[in-house]
């Protein structure tokens, strides 16, 4: 979720119902050392309902230095991410090429967690490749070691997203360890987190892709799975959200820089509504306010699309 749980999306989606945000990955050797952009991905901001920091690394003494340095700033949760698949991270041995090390990453988790008072949790995936599935035991070592809940992700490092999420492996998970088990992996929606809870055993659902362009869809997901009808933001709502996510964007980053990080956001948010019916015209829409350059017309352009759907925006 690099480049999109930064504080102007979690901020959204807190006030939008979601009871836990995480941060971006924080690599810890560059935390410790003050690296500036490192150091704001971990900003974990004021009145969220969860303040959780994500580390990734593999050196013991950096993790416990960035654990303390997050818990410090206030953190609530430090999570240790065993999981991400990118090969810029797996290439220096770190997220889910810690599968591949269950010592290491054994010794990780008790480095956080004699590094704090606050809870140390872990994501994972199910193993490196089809050969190695081996996340229940990398959770029964993390469970002895101190850590109060693992996620896991439905696939291998070797599947990185493709093929459909395995909630059933994860039922391996949840039977090595007494900790809560979360599952991970295409949970969209009230149906996919009601069909992963039950295939997996897992005691709760993360969301990662899922929310991108959506920051409401944690309160959707609780929603039904209470049985409780959950209608989704209309024009105006939908509107007033992603105004104020880039309004938050651009105040936390500068103009500049938020509007560039903010693409990202911009296309998921034009490529997630339900409108214009066209997907011809989401898309031409969605490849111009991504190339403007100056807020006040991204705004302009956005409300032009989504309060008049028959617009088609200048290139």
């Amino acid at each position: 979720m690099t480049g999109v749980s930064d504080l102007p999306f979690r901020k959204a989606a807190s006030k939008l119902g979601a009871a836990y945000v995480a941060t971006e990955m924080v690599a810890c050797a560059e935390f410790a050392k003050g690296r500036a952009d490192v150091v704001r991905r971990a900003a974990v901001g004021e009145g969220l309902p969860m303040m959780v920091v994500q580390l990734v690394g593999r050196d013991p003494a950096y993790i416990a230095a960035g654990a303390r340095l997050a818990a410090q700033a206030g953190a609530q949760i430090i999570d240790l991410n065993f999981g991400c698949p990118a090969k810029e991270v797996t290439g220096v041995l770190s997220g889910s090429a810690l599968m591949r090390e269950p010592d290491l990453a054994e010794t990780l988790v008790a480095a956080a967690v004699d590094a704090v008072d606050v809870p140390v949790t872990v994501k994972m995936r199910l193993g490196w490749d089809e050969q190695s599935k081996n996340a229940p035991d990398i959770a029964a070592r993390a469970q002895a070691r101190g850590a109060q809940a693992v996620t896991v992700h439905g696939r291998t490092r070797s599947q990185f997203y493709k093929e459909a999420a395995d909630w059933r492996a994860v039922k391996d998970v949840s039977a090595a360890v007494t900790i809560p088990v979360i599952v991970n992996g295409d949970i969209a929606d009230g149906a996919s987190a009601k069909s992963a809870l039950a295939a997996s055993g897992a005691d709760a659902v993360m969301i990662g892709r899922g929310v991108y362009g959506r920051p409401w869809v944690a309160s959707q997901i609780e929603a039904e799975l209470a049985g409780v009808p959950f209608a989704e933001p209309d024009v105006e709502a939908r509107l007033s959200i992603a105004l104020d996510h880039f309004r938050d964007s651009l105040s936390f980053y500068g103009d500049r820089l938020g509007l560039r990080i903010f693409r990202k956001h911009l296309a998921a948010y034009v490529e997630k509504a339900p409108w214009p019916a066209s997907a011809e015209v989401r898309r031409e829409a969605r490849s111009t306010l991504c190339r403007m350059d100056d807020p006040l017309e991204v705004e302009a352009g956005l409300i032009a699309l989504w309060r008049d759907p028959e617009t088609r925006l200048a290139a």
